[in-house]
């Protein structure tokens, strides 16, 4: 069977397997449970915009100031999705768009403007593959779908399109994190999807969520195979667990279809204090995520590494936990927590900025050229972790002001050092000298500013 005739065959047979489903009373999946608390969460109770019809609007603001004490001359950050330069002010982004429903139609739309629509992009070496330059194609769309609810259960929505991904726990919405440099688990896995989803609500309670995509955050397809996962959600009835799995199975490295990719995400949420009408501390709870997963097949062996030379393991392990208290009637928050990465063959690893990684490499497409690439072949070790605290100020549930300290830590040269990882003296357009190298060191602290508007 030709693999694209798998999309056409799933929406046929969902609209058949749906036909003649009434249109009963809507129920409301997981009405009544406090989802406010929640790491990766949208924290306001309501929205301004909740009586308009059709169309609910979203507006999203996310500035910040960050600054790295290794002070580097080129004022680019390397290893993060969440920041793009030091020592300046930076949009990092603005959404706007919002939702439709008309008669069980359904669709969103939000853009995407600011450093993370040259960020995230630039982590998809999908676009290489073939023509028409897929990454300016999508930059500037964060979401975009298209669907249909049926009003089985507690809710079933078909949507195709442009989405957010779950694994790694952390919102791509930095207005719903407590952290705003998220740990190592968040920043290496997928922000998004391009492909379906089928939403399933049997209970109030829970979520199931196939999906069918293009593959691991890529706009196009590495290889003729789609990827294909899934999300489970469990909410308990007093709103104070929240649980997920998030599973991926796909072919995504490039031009290496044998190559096989499995990875599964999992979350606990646990709000284990909560005193709404108390003086001092009102609310604490913590997040623990936790990843394994691993890369089979074209010269890799996932956990065995038997033959290190020829064919090494090549797997990813990570973690991260995060505790959140709440205090001065909700107004404040103080987050404390971090995590730790493994990944042998760095294949999920974010490629450092400038001139170590320019564009991928035509005669090998796991690796990345230019005059000094960082590589990522099958058997480079590569280990990291991270620690961070912040503090909230919310004197509104449409804002936050937070204050972020962050420590980072690998086994290799990899964040920016003084000297930058662009040119001598920082600039794209000094040519480079015989003896200058990117100045890539292993670790790095910084703190961050962060202005985040949400209406």
């Amino acid at each position: 069977m030709k693999k694209p005739l798998i999309y056409l065959i799933i929406f046929g047979v969902l609209l058949i397997a749906c036909t003649g489903i009434s249109m009963a009373q809507e129920k409301v999946p997981f009405e009544g449970i406090d989802q406010t608390w929640q790491n990766g969460a949208d924290r306001r109770d309501s929205s301004v915009f909740k009586n308009i019809k059709y169309f609910t609007p979203w507006i999203l603001i996310d500035l910040n100031y960050s600054y790295s004490f290794n002070n580097p001359i080129d004022n680019t950050v390397v290893g993060s999705t969440a920041l793009a330069r030091h020592n300046e002010m930076q949009l990092s982004a603005l959404h706007f768009g919002g939702d439709f429903n008309v008669d069980n139609v359904r669709g969103r739309i939000m853009t995407q403007f600011g450093t993370r629509s040259t960020v995230i992009p630039r982590n998809d070496f999908s676009p290489y593959r073939g023509q028409y330059d897929l990454a300016n194609v999508y930059r500037y769309l964060s979401e975009a779908y298209a669907g249909y609810h049926i009003n089985k259960w507690y809710g079933i929505n078909i949507d195709a399109g442009l989405f957010m991904s779950y694994i790694g726990l952390n919102s791509f919405y930095q207005a719903e994190n407590w952290e705003y440099q998220a740990s190592y688990t968040s920043d290496n896995t997928p922000w998004f999807f391009n492909g379906i989803r089928i939403q399933i609500f049997p209970t109030k309670n829970i979520k199931i969520e196939p999906w069918i995509v293009n593959g691991w955050q890529s706009y196009g397809k590495f290889n003729s195979m789609p990827g294909f996962g899934g999300s489970i959600t469990w909410m308990s009835n007093n709103s104070n667990i929240k649980l997920i799995t998030n599973d991926y199975y796909g072919a995504d490295a490039a031009g290496i279809p044998e190559r096989k990719r499995f990875h599964s995400d999992n979350s606990a949420l646990f709000r284990y204090y909560n005193n709404p009408n108390g003086k001092g501390i009102t609310k604490m709870a913590f997040s623990l995520t936790g990843d394994i997963g691993f890369e089979k097949g074209g010269g890799v062996n996932g956990f065995n590494n038997d033959d290190p030379v020829n064919n090494p393991a090549q797997y990813f392990a990570s973690a991260m936990f995060y505790n959140r208290i709440w205090f001065a009637n909700n107004k404040l928050a103080w987050t404390v927590g971090g995590g730790f990465m493994k990944n042998p063959g760095r294949y999920l690893v974010l490629y450092p900025t400038g001139q170590a990684s320019p564009l991928p490499n035509p005669t090998n497409p796991t690796q990345t050229a230019g005059a000094f690439p960082f590589s990522a072949k099958p058997g480079d070790q590569f280990e990291g972790w991270d620690l961070s605290t912040n503090l909230d100020f919310m004197p509104s549930q449409y804002i936050t002001f937070r204050t972020e300290w962050v420590h980072r830590e690998s086994s290799v040269p990899y964040f920016a050092g003084h000297g930058g990882v662009t040119s001598p003296d920082g600039y794209t357009t000094t040519p480079l000298t015989p003896n200058w190298r990117p100045d890539l060191v292993k670790s790095e602290s910084k703190v961050i500013f962060a202005i985040l508007f949400r209406l």
